[in-house]
């Protein structure tokens, strides 16, 4: 019953997002929610500027349609689908406010660096909240070994730390056509099979959700795109995908499974600490993928490339974690 509950789920997440899109898409042009493109960004994508996004909404829109649907119709939803409902729309809320100040009050960063921060925090403080009441552990597993550690009330700040941490990280990953969409649906199709092998089947169908949602977002937003999800996907995607490795109890599996989100990151902190402290730059210019656009690759070959290191350290991720 339940593989026919996930297959349905991915199919109709996808077929959810592939529809509206021809429909939301127009949409947000007649309102003119155009993306506003950095000028210190690569020059070749200035012709961007102008394309609809926050398309984010759509994927948000289809994940909770679909798990709502068929999580209800074929089985009584945990606790745990609730939270990461929440978790999703809470950060996607904050993503969609940093889009609209962006878009309608045309001031390009969008909420402050401060107010997303305060946001993210209390989101994060709630899923903490709602964990401890339904008794998860507060212990942490190293992959590969028997030795786990608890964490007490410090389990608190790592929380925040990974919800805040990867829902940035994903939001820097979300930089050229496809890249987010394409990399997440990997790593969210790891983390359905993680699910699934632990019989933690409402969770393996929010991953699969997640799946379609993003694969049917990508037939719009491969190269070259016709819409962005903007903060509002990019962030949502991040927090709910933090959530999942905590609810799973495979949260260093994440630093695997999203090594792609990981390294992006790191190519941001490393720039700007090399900056400020040698006056120098690292790279041509950060996040990572940036830097080998103006090393002359297309944007599609940067695309596919990332990709095929997602799949590769989802498949290295599900193998410490289901067969070793």
């Amino acid at each position: 019953m339940m593989e026919k509950v996930v297959l349905f789920t991915v199919i109709m997440s996808f077929l959810i997002t592939v529809l509206l899109s021809p429909i939301f898409i127009p949409f947000l042009r007649r309102l003119k929610f155009g993306q506003s493109i950095r000028e210190e960004g690569p020059k070749s994508h200035q012709k961007k500027s102008g394309t609809p996004t926050m398309g984010g909404i759509l994927i948000v829109l289809s994940i909770m349609i679909s798990v709502i649907v068929m999580i209800w119709k074929y089985s009584s939803p945990g606790w745990e689908i609730y939270l990461l409902l929440l978790v999703t729309i809470g950060y996607g809320l904050l993503g969609f406010l940093d889009d609209f100040i962006k878009i309608a009050l045309k001031r390009n960063l969008g909420l402050t660096s401060r107010q997303k921060l305060v946001g993210q925090i209390v989101i994060a403080i709630i899923f903490y909240i709602i964990l401890r009441m339904n008794d998860l552990s507060t212990a942490i597993t190293i992959p590969m070994t028997n030795f786990s550690f608890d964490l007490g009330w410090i389990y608190a700040l790592f929380i925040i730390f990974w919800l805040v941490g990867f829902s940035n990280a994903v939001n820097l990953t979300d930089g050229l056509d496809g890249l987010l969409s394409g990399t997440a649906a990997i790593a969210f199709g790891a983390f359905a099979i993680i699910a699934w092998s632990q019989s933690q089947f409402d969770i393996a169908v929010f991953a699969v959700a997640v799946v379609g949602a993003v694969l049917g977002f990508l037939v719009f937003n491969a190269h070259p795109a016709k819409v962005f999800m903007g903060d509002t996907g990019s962030l949502a995607l991040g927090g709910a995908i933090a959530a999942i490795s905590i609810l799973l109890k495979v949260e260093i599996i994440l630093l695997v499974i999203g090594a792609v989100f990981v390294i992006e990151t790191l190519s941001v902190i490393l720039q700007v600490a090399s900056f400020k402290t040698t006056g120098k730059r690292i790279f041509k210019m950060s996040p990572l993928h940036h830097h080998y656009e103006l090393s002359g690759w297309s944007e599609w070959r940067v695309v596919v490339t990332f990709w095929t290191v997602g799949l590769v350290c989802a498949i290295l991720g599900i193998y410490i974690e289901v067969w070793l």
